[in-house]
């Protein structure tokens, strides 16, 4: 019953920014974690970045001080502002909603996600 929908992807040169959104449609619990998690060609899919239902944020050595998780309670919406990217940022970039935070896991809720490009 819940369908989470990212938008915000597109493509940018390296240094350039984006914003990605994540809107729920259904409940999504509290105590759930939220996070970004991406993956790119010929990879395994990877956490980027997470908030926790107590505010605590966890990130991706490689995107920390450039990306920012936030959530917004007004909008119902989960963003990630990213800055400064760079070629090795281009993935798919999904929203997921879960018990646990930066895990990778086939269960809990994912978006169909949104694909970011960045070149050089």
């Amino acid at each position: 019953q819940v369908q989470l929908v990212e938008s915000g992807g597109g493509s940018v040169v390296a240094g350039g920014s984006l914003r990605l959104s994540c809107a729920p449609a259904g409940y999504i619990y509290d105590n759930m974690c939220m996070a970004w998690f991406r993956q790119a060609p010929g990879k395994e899919r990877e956490a980027v970045a997470a908030v926790d239902s107590d505010g605590s944020t966890s990130y991706k050595d490689s995107v920390k001080g450039r990306f920012t998780i936030s959530r917004d309670i007004a909008k119902n919406t989960l963003v990630l502002q990213m800055s400064s990217l760079k070629p090795e940022d281009t993935a798919i970039y999904y929203c997921r909603a879960d018990w646990t935070c930066m895990d990778v896991t086939p269960m809990g809720y994912w978006g169909p996600g949104t694909q970011v490009t960045v070149s050089t």
